[in-house]
């Protein structure tokens, strides 16, 4: 059987899985209960993908926005919408009005009591009717929550980025080897179809080894950017508080949170939102661990001092490695077109050049050489994946397969997820490295061992900050 033939029997076969005692009998299958925290935008699209899989059972969600907790859209803050939201805020309905399917059971198990809400994570870590955890708040949470699940023996499936800083990224890596639980990160390439198809086909050895890798975030926030908001008063239902965790208390603004975090320095960055997936797949098919080396420039060339927003709208990133091959990851918010015309990822070898996406990738042989007559065993390869595309234009198998392989992991015990925990903190790292390398203006050398930089020590202090009081890793 394929792990879909398997999901879809529902059955496991008699001696072939020790079924741990954390999980509860359903008829002639077993299920993973599970709790959710953080239900806003991208958790509900991951509740809804894991309520697909027939061998989970939603048991729990935590949210510090209220409306988000009760799902009811009719409460959410109208200013969301004067401030460019519509889109960015979780969908519990269809286009007609009627309620999608899993907000549906959703809420039909919360009114017979089967589904359990709470404000504060920990109590739902508490809950002895939770297995496993799904973790999407903002990032600066991820390490602490992660951390605490894993001591409150839950398995854990934690959205990228990973952290807000390389130390949180140890920390759980750490915690997870002194335990028993399952977790993996929600880097969706890792289990995308064409994705998996193209790294069998570059270990071949067929087409060169693959020296360099490019990849480019494009979008277009000219002139405005998230534009400027005074503070105010959080959105009523909102535990503003909550929401910053451990980072310094700072006023609420609409231009921070519930969606546009990832553009302020202290919660995120574009390279840690987009640049990790591309980082990811591109560390993946070049076989690659970590940089020796990382440099970055740019600046808010195209929004100056008109937005909110502290990260640059542009950047360069050149990630160099002691094996002699390296990779570029650009930040283009002004507008500009995507330089990978084809597809979201290019490699190059000296026999060939790889594009590829979620969608499919093609690899094509090397016609003009300079000095040297070409030499190519090979004729164009092209992989199409035909699985029709969700709504925000991903691909229904990546996130649907690293999710399954979540819950298939619960089930038999074997910790080897598709994305796993050092994994996900080595691609998260790329992100880190780089806006250390911009906000220094440097180019850093960094030890993948120990962690740390070797020729910057005021870069060494920026691998992780001090928490708010109350607030330890």
């Amino acid at each position: 059987m394929n792990r879909r033939e398997f999901l879809m029997s529902g059955t496991i076969t008699a001696g072939a899985i020790a079924v741990p005692n954390i999980l509860r009998a359903q008829g002639s299958r077993e299920r993973v209960r599970m709790g959710f925290i953080g239900v806003g935008n991208r958790g509900t699209q991951l509740l809804h993908i894991f309520m697909q899989n027939p061998h989970v059972e939603v048991t729990a969600l935590a949210d510090i926005y209220e409306p988000y907790l009760k799902r009811d859209e009719s409460a959410f803050d109208p200013k969301f919408l004067e401030w460019g939201l519509k889109g960015r805020l979780p969908s519990f309905h269809r286009k007609d009005g009627s309620l999608k399917p899993q907000e549906a059971e959703l809420a039909a198990r919360i009114k017979d009591g089967k589904c359990a809400l709470y404000k504060d994570y920990k109590a739902l870590l508490a809950d002895p009717n939770v297995d496993a955890v799904c973790i999407a708040t903002p990032d600066h949470w991820h390490a602490i929550m992660t951390i605490d699940a894993i001591k409150a023996g839950k398995d854990v499936y934690c959205e990228k980025p990973l952290t807000a800083t390389v130390a949180e990224g140890r920390a759980m890596v750490n915690a997870q080897k002194n335990s028993r639980q399952i977790v993996a990160v929600g880097l969706n390439r890792r289990g995308n179809d064409a994705y998996r198809a193209l790294k069998k086909a570059i270990d071949t050895g067929k087409y060169g080894v693959f020296r360099t890798g490019r990849a480019a975030r494009v979008s277009n926030i000219f002139p405005n950017g998230l534009g400027k908001c005074p503070p105010c008063d959080p959105p009523k239902g909102l535990d503003w508080n909550a929401w910053l965790g451990p980072r310094a208390y700072r006023p609420y603004k609409y231009t921070t949170a519930p969606y546009f975090f990832r553009w302020h320095v202290d919660f995120s960055s574009q390279v840690g939102n987009w640049g990790v997936h591309y980082l990811d797949a591109l560390r993946w098919m070049m076989d690659e661990k970590a940089p020796c080396a990382v440099t970055a420039v740019g600046g808010k060339y195209y929004t100056g001092d008109r937005s909110d927003a502290d990260i640059p709208d542009t950047m360069f990133c050149i990630y160099e490695f002691a094996s002699g091959k390296a990779m570029e990851f650009n930040v283009f918010e002004g507008g500009r077109s995507n330089p990978i015309k084809q597809n979201e990822l290019e490699i190059a070898s000296g026999d060939a050049t790889i594009f590829a996406d979620q969608r499919g990738w093609q690899i094509l042989p090397s016609r003009n050489k300079e000095f040297n007559n070409p030499v190519n065993g090979f004729e164009p390869q092209k992989y199409v994946f035909k699985e029709a595309l969700l709504d925000d234009g991903s691909a229904q198998s990546s996130t649907g397969n690293v999710i399954g392989d979540f819950i298939d992991r619960c089930i038999d015990r074997n910790p080897a997820v598709l994305c796993p925990l050092e994994e996900g903190h080595r691609s998260t790292c790329f992100a880190h490295l780089a806006n250390i390398a911009y906000k220094l203006g440097r180019r850093l050398e960094w030890d993948a061992e120990r962690e740390v930089f070797t020729n910057c020590d005021e870069a060494n202090k920026l691998l992780h900050y001090d928490y708010r009081k109350g607030y330890a890793l």
